[in-house]
């Protein structure tokens, strides 16, 4: 209102704005007064509560510190009493410990005093159950620090274990001396039991259970010395059997060791055959009189497997000295070797000694042991190639008289070399290790590769002349690999070998890419895709010279067929009957006789292949060569079906039951060439038509159509068009 007035008074505008900004100014100050009047009064007293905590802290924080000053200075006055306490309880524990340490040897001499008094009055089995306090006191402070007082009752463990061991020992032997342990030889009747065999078997029964009791101190004792064995060789022999060993021991060590006769690097069949003869002779007694003492004994193990785990560990030793000082003589190792395989071969058969025991095969993978038995596998593999492919009959089968056996007419050499590789597989299956399984494959297949060298060097010297035998024996040899390698991939060692070898990543040593790991890894491939790949070029190589040469050959023989006079041959009605052309006659003789001699000296398989490939060439050849370089008359067309289909065609008609579906182009084009003057027209209109302008119209057959009616279906419209104009036989329009 004061600035209108102002306005209306005739004020200048300049001065009318600055009115205007004070008199806004005077009116924001006049409501800040009015706020700030009206502040609540809740702030002001939470202002107040704050200023009293303030002080209150305070207050808190400076009583804290009067009270931790006045717990330091407690700490300090009694500290003197807290080291004064600490080393009276350190003294307590010491006390306490020397207290249990002389009470633990008060104890094992009471338990040796024990022992001692049972001893005396002989009371074994209270003595053994004192030697098994020891034993289980022994145990308990196995993770003390008392090496003293560990080494004491060792010591006298060891003492009391010795006199009750030796003494059941003696009584052992005896026992067992009158039953006539250890049997040698073959029991050649039964015995007959005499008159305190009751006694016997008692006086038996109760030292085999008395020795077993004993077992737990004894193998505590004894576990030093398989501690350096491997895990499945440091479980210690059952106590009976260890004392039921000593003879058989005895007897071992004094013919195999030292000057004796027997002891001859050249016979490690004399000791492993002898071991198994005691294995063999032993079985009975073991399973008729101890193992009923075991079973009620509550021992869960086979006092035959035990017996022969203690004789094999005698054949072990020995072994592994042989084969250390045979690794410079190649013909002693081989034998060794050998004779170490059978030597399993019957433990695991004959005997029946578990597959998760070890046997001997373990000590064939050392490393020195199994590069050596390596390089003497493929040092006698190559000389044995060597010696079959120079062999007389080397080229010849073995079954060539047998017709059913010769199928697939495998040469002698290929033959040989595919039993060689056998046999060393059979010499390797056995082995534990996977990867050592790995290494003899890829020797397998080095091998297989130098002889698909060596029939290739072969081949190339007998490539002048493709129809040969031998040229013919060398296909059938590559084939012959080709397919037991094939069946090979698919046998179930082998595919485990696969996968270990993916597993184990040991694809270097079988020389394998990413590409064939990731294909052996996905089951897709096979270990011996690559040989297979290689023969099966070396196959198809050989394949296209052999029916390429014996196309040049037929070729040969039918220039005149294809100089023929087509065009001036007689109609078939001018003829009483048909006959096979004269000038084909050579051309279907060297047919004949090759198709008969290909049956006769190739495989089954590839003589499939050889006169499939052979039909498709002459096929081509009849076609290119008489068909569309002649030109035919109506007898001139007829003759050439007449020779094809009622000559031609039969000869390979042994072999299959539709040979023209072989000759497809030279059965259509006879029908073509054969057709009546009429529908030939009507054909060549239609074809001319389709190719002038598309058919649009649904009611026009096809030209497609029409030839699949005539049994056309291999030529297209184009080559059926040159057909028609090569006939002769047209209406003079």
């Amino acid at each position: 209102t004061f600035y209108n007035s102002l306005e209306r008074n005739g004020h200048s505008h300049v001065g009318m704005n600055v009115m205007k900004n004070l008199l806004y100014s005077v009116i924001c100050v006049m409501q800040v007064l009015t706020v700030s009047s009206s502040v609540p009064p809740k702030v002001f007293a939470a202002l107040s509560a704050a200023e009293q905590a303030r002080c209150s802290l305070q207050d808190f924080l400076q009583r804290e510190r009067l009270i931790s000053n006045m717990l330091q200075q407690h700490l300090q006055g009694a500290q003197p009493w807290m080291d004064t306490l600490g080393q009276t309880l350190n003294q307590v524990d010491i006390i306490d410990r020397h207290m249990k340490y002389l009470r633990c040897l008060q104890h094992i001499e009471e338990l040796s005093a024990a022992v001692q008094q049972c001893l005396m009055t002989s009371s074994i089995w209270e003595a053994i159950r004192a030697v098994d306090s020891m034993a289980a006191l022994d145990a308990g402070l196995n993770q003390s620090g008392c090496s003293h007082l560990q080494n004491f009752l060792r010591e006298t463990l060891h003492f009391w274990h010795k006199i009750i061991k030796d003494r059941l020992t003696s009584d052992f032997e005896k026992v067992l001396t009158q039953l006539q342990w250890p049997i040698i030889s073959p029991p050649t009747q039964s015995l007959t039991p005499s008159a305190n065999s009751q006694e016997i078997n008692s006086q038996l029964d109760l030292l085999v259970t008395q020795l077993l009791a004993l077992q737990t101190s004894d193998d505590l004792l004894s576990e030093r010395t398989f501690v350096s064995m491997p895990p499945s060789q440091a479980t210690p022999l059952c106590l009976p059997i260890q004392i039921m060993l000593l003879p058989l021991s005895r007897r071992f060590r004094y013919h195999f060791y030292g000057n004796r006769q027997t002891n001859s690097l050249s016979k490690p069949e004399w000791y492993l055959t002898q071991v198994l003869m005691w294995m063999g002779n032993s079985s009975t007694f073991m399973e008729e009189k101890i193992q009923p003492i075991l079973d009620r004994a509550g021992a869960t193990i086979s006092a035959r497997v035990e017996l022969c785990r203690g004789l094999l560990s005698l054949v072990q030793e020995k072994v592994a000295s042989d084969a250390s000082r045979l690794l410079y003589d190649d013909v002693l190792f081989c034998h060794l070797v050998e004779e170490v395989l059978q030597f399993e071969k019957e433990l695991r058969s004959n005997q029946s000694y578990p597959t998760v025991l070890p046997g001997v095969l373990h000590l064939l993978l050392e490393d020195a042991v199994l590069q050596k038995w390596l390089t003497v596998e493929k040092k006698m593999a190559v000389e044995k190639m060597d010696a079959m492919l120079s062999a007389e009959g080397a080229w010849s089968s073995q079954y060539k008289d047998i017709s059913d056996m010769d199928e697939l007419k495998a040469p002698d050499c290929a033959e040989t070399f595919m039993t060689l590789l056998q046999v060393i597989t059979e010499r390797y299956r056995a082995l534990p290790c996977p990867s050592a399984q790995l290494k003899f494959l890829g020797l397998q297949r080095e091998l297989v590769d130098d002889f698909r060298i060596r029939l290739t060097q072969v081949m190339k010297e007998e490539s002048r002349c493709p129809l040969s035998a031998r040229y013919c024996a060398i296909l059938n040899a590559v084939n012959y690999i080709s397919t037991i390698l094939g069946d090979w991939g698919d046998n179930v060692f082998f595919l485990q070998l696969q996968q270990a070898a993916v597993s184990l990543g040991e694809e270097e040593v079988l020389g394998l890419g990413v590409t064939e790991v990731g294909r052996l890894a996905s089951l897709e491939g096979s270990l011996f895709e690559g040989l297979l790949a290689l023969l099966d070029r070396l196959k198809g190589d050989m394949m296209v010279r052999l029916l390429d040469w014996t196309m040049r050959e037929i070729a040969e023989k039918a220039k005149p067929y294809c100089q023929d006079r087509w065009l001036s041959l007689p109609s078939q009605h001018d003829q009483s009957t048909m006959s096979l052309s004269s000038s084909a006659c050579p051309m279907m003789l060297c047919v004949s006789d090759r198709l008969l001699n290909l049956h006769q000296v190739l495989s089954f398989s590839l003589f499939q292949l050889s006169w499939q490939g052979l039909a498709e060439r002459l096929d081509n050849f009849l076609y290119q060569d008489v068909i569309l370089s002649n030109h035919f008359s109506d007898g001139g067309a007829a003759q050439l079906q007449f020779d094809m289909t009622r000559n031609l065609f039969p000869l390979f008609g042994h072999y299959c039951k539709r040979p023209e579906n072989f000759f497809k182009h030279v059965k259509e084009a006879c029908i073509i060439l054969c057709l009546n003057v009429g529908s030939a027209i009507l054909l060549r209109d239609l074809l001319k038509e389709s190719e002038d302008v598309m058919r649009d119209c649904a009611g026009d057959p096809s030209p497609e159509s029409a030839l699949n009616e005539l049994g056309v279906y291999c030529l297209a419209s184009c080559d059926v068009l040159i057909l028609l104009n090569l006939r002769a036989s047209w209406p003079v329009q």
